[in-house]
């Protein structure tokens, strides 16, 4: 079993910053997704568990910077220029088998409880 703890979340206005954090047992393969209500859960970013690649929507690219921080096994999701349309609660997720990165749901099967991401306009 691997616990993922988040935090970060939070109510901001449009163009600011978030930066959004998940630690985790051990160095894993990380995705970030966000489920909006109503909505399916959807990618946001993931990182290798290998060497570091990074991958992004197409939605976010540009504006969030995912990153690892192996001192605390804890990965990052710099949020940059939000907009209300990134309004959604935010997963980290990590699967024991995935070595390199994945956009899929599915791929994933350990998952953190979630954070709040609030941006108004």
């Amino acid at each position: 079993q691997v616990r993922l703890v988040e935090s970060g979340g939070g109510l901001v206005q449009a163009g600011e910053s978030l930066r959004l954090s998940c630690t985790t047992s051990g160095r894993y393969a990380m995705g970030w997704f966000r489920q909006a209500p109503g909505k399916e859960r959807e990618f946001v970013a993931a990182i290798s568990r290998t060497d570091d690649t990074t991958k992004y929507a197409d939605s976010v690219q540009g504006r969030f910077t995912i990153s690892r921080d192996n001192t605390k096994n804890a990965a990052t999701l710099e949020m940059n220029s939000l907009t209300p349309e990134d309004t959604a609660v935010y997963f980290c997720a990590v699967d024991l088998s995935l070595s390199t990165y994945s956009s899929r749901v599915k791929d994933y099967s350990f998952w953190g409880q979630g954070t709040q991401v609030t941006v108004s306009s």
